[in-house]
């Protein structure tokens, strides 16, 4: 059995995460501009944690995809978000732990959700019963093209058509993979019909579930560098498929690409996962110096913070987000964002705040 101290295992997740010594790990750290070669850096930074996931909420002018890129790259231009999902781009929409922008190489590990999503007490019965709209939204964007959902407002000319509702079904269509999300306008998604998004390479690239799992868990863990099993698993929504998990799990041990890991704390052990190479880079961390006199700030659903267990293992930090809190019961504020300074969570900014003089 391997093991860690807190300060590797720290180090280490943040190295693989883009924020500590990136020339490591060989990751960008400049995206100037809008042009090709700031997008393809971008599209970098996403490959190496397998998603990037999306929220509506934006604070200070960006929203929170932007902040996680800019956090790992100098000159980011935040007004590129939108731009890094179009056609000819290398990443695709989907569910991972949450909506997320996931490198198209991935697309065909998800081929069991979309088949579960069809039987999904929730997708599944919403289509079932609502056939008449499933095969007029299917026939208008077979003949018109991509669309979003407030298009569909007052289509169908009954007066059967109900934004909130074509709005699910479309979510649904997409769910279970007989719709894709072509791009984004103003954050609202442009449906299309996957065939026009999705190279076929990879939609015709027939992968196992078992393949797909071990390689979902594979990127997960490349990612972020030391991982406990309820990590990995949470962060594709994989937290009902335990025995799947375990076996995978099971496979990537014996095939020698993972190896159990603890990670000893000042209270507690905490048995997790890790790769051999990380194992060598977490030695060569530990004796670096990270800079501290330069704080940077990081989004919440930031890859490194959104696991709340792990973020006060490995940092002694109670990541909470509030903004769904009512305003009197918040300790720290509507929005906040953990500000790192070399391999150190220090403080608290809440953008949202007025203070009095």
């Amino acid at each position: 059995m391997e093991s860690l101290s807190v300060r590797q295992a720290r180090r280490l997740a943040l190295a693989r995460g883009g924020l500590l010594k990136p020339e490591l790990t060989g990751l960008p750290v400049l995206a100037a501009g809008k042009g090709p070669r700031a997008r393809t850096r971008c599209h970098s930074i996403i490959e190496r944690f397998g998603y990037l996931q999306l929220d509506s909420v934006s604070v200070a002018g960006a929203r929170t995809h932007s902040i996680v890129l800019a956090s790992r790259l100098e000159n980011f231009d935040t007004s590129l978000g939108e731009e890094l999902l179009t056609p000819g781009e290398p990443l695709f929409e989907y569910w991972g732990h949450e909506a997320c922008w996931i490198p198209m190489t991935l697309y065909p590990c998800f081929a069991f959700r979309r088949r579960d999503f069809k039987v999904h007490p929730w997708w599944g019965d919403l289509l079932g019963e609502h056939p008449r709209m499933v095969v007029e939204i299917m026939r208008r964007v077979e003949q018109e093209g991509a669309f979003r959902s407030v298009d569909l407002a007052g289509s169908g000319g009954q007066g059967w058509w109900d934004i909130k509702l074509s709005k699910r079904i479309a979510e649904a269509l997409w769910s279970s993979g007989e719709l894709a999300i072509a791009s984004r306008r103003h954050f609202h998604r442009t449906f299309d019909l996957p065939e026009r998004v999705i190279p076929e390479a990879f939609r015709g690239n027939g992968v196992s579930d078992e393949e797909a799992f071990d390689m979902l868990l594979s990127k997960a863990l490349e990612g972020h560098g030391w991982a406990t099993t309820g990590t990995l698993s949470a962060t594709w929504r994989l937290v009902k498929c335990r025995d799947r998990v375990a076996t995978s799990l099971r496979r990537l041990v014996e095939s020698g690409r993972i190896v159990p890991c603890t990670v000893h704390g000042a209270e507690r052990e905490l048995s997790g996962w890790a790769r051999p190479q990380d194992l060598e880079l977490a030695a060569e961390l530990d004796s670096a110096r990270p800079r501290r006199d330069r704080g940077v700030l990081l989004s919440p659903f930031d890859p490194v913070l959104w696991d709340r267990q792990r973020v006060r293992l490995l940092f002694d930090f109670d990541q909470v987000l509030e903004i769904y809190k009512p305003a009197k019961v918040r300790r720290y504020g509507y929005y906040c964002l953990p500000v790192l300074a070399g391999d150190r969570l220090i403080a608290r900014v809440d953008l949202k705040a007025e203070r009095k003089a």
